[in-house]
């Protein structure tokens, strides 16, 4: 996750007060896209299988994301 302005390409989703952006070609193969506040950050879960020991965030595994 990073901050980012919108682009033509992306989809914009506003959640709670968030506005969430994803490239609609990383959407289309990440679906479904999940992201949680845990305490001391966000947690991202997504339909991409990355194998044993990687996750939708770059940062975790899926199951334990950033903010574990």
């Amino acid at each position: 996750m990073a901050l980012d302005e919108p682009k033509d390409t992306d989809n914009v989703f506003k959640v709670d007060g968030f506005e969430y952006i994803i490239d609609k070609e990383l959407l289309e193969r990440a679906k479904p896209v999940k992201v949680d506040f845990q305490g001391m950050g966000f947690k991202l879960d997504c339909g991409i299988d990355f194998g044993a020991g990687g996750g939708c965030s770059g940062c975790g595994t899926a199951s334990t994301g950033c903010g574990s």
